[in-house]
């Protein structure tokens, strides 16, 4: 009876033991901020509050501009205009300055219209700021998208100074 307890507990002792030394720590997703990790050298204020969805999961509201402006956009529009070629050229100068640094461009859209249509919309956004981006001269591997749509809105009211707020591309800042 002895030795079957004893071997009982040397199986379990053999299947516990990989348990034992834990997981690896894992260093913050992209968007977070963490000492060494995201945004290492470049101060809490550059980076900002990391992506729209991660400041959504700790209870705060979407980021308006930051280090790297806002490219806003016509209503049912990813066309650049004007305002936005200047405001990507000064984001563009950036991270020109920056080499290292890699950002998430994320693609917003007004309330207006279905999720199916606004997350597409959002991403078209998205695509046509990196693009952008990448004719100025800024490495495509740096750049990554994602789309939003209407899910994460800078503001609720429907009015069309809130859905020209809502209709942009914003860039996080993943680090360096």
């Amino acid at each position: 009876m002895k030795a079957w307890w004893t071997w009982r507990l040397a199986l379990a002792v053999l299947l516990l033991l990989p348990l034992a030394g834990g997981c690896k720590k894992k260093g913050p997703r992209p968007g977070e901020l963490g000492a060494g990790g995201a945004g290492a050298g470049l101060g809490e204020e550059a980076i900002g509050g990391g992506s729209s969805l991660e400041r959504a999961k700790r209870g705060l509201g979407p980021e308006e501009d930051g280090v790297l402006g806002d490219v806003h956009f016509g209503f049912d529009s990813y066309e650049i205009d004007g305002a936005a070629r200047d405001v990507l050229a000064r984001n563009a100068d950036w991270l020109r300055k920056n080499p290292r640094a890699k950002i998430e461009l994320e693609g917003h859209t007004d309330s207006r219209g279905t999720i199916e249509y606004n997350l597409a919309l959002g991403a078209k956004r998205a695509k046509a700021v990196k693009d952008q981006l990448v004719g100025q001269g800024i490495a495509a591997e740096r750049i990554s998208t994602i789309s939003y749509g209407k899910e994460l809105p800078l503001c609720h009211e429907e009015d069309e100074t809130c859905w020209a707020r809502n209709r942009r591309v914003h860039s996080v800042i993943l680090g360096q």
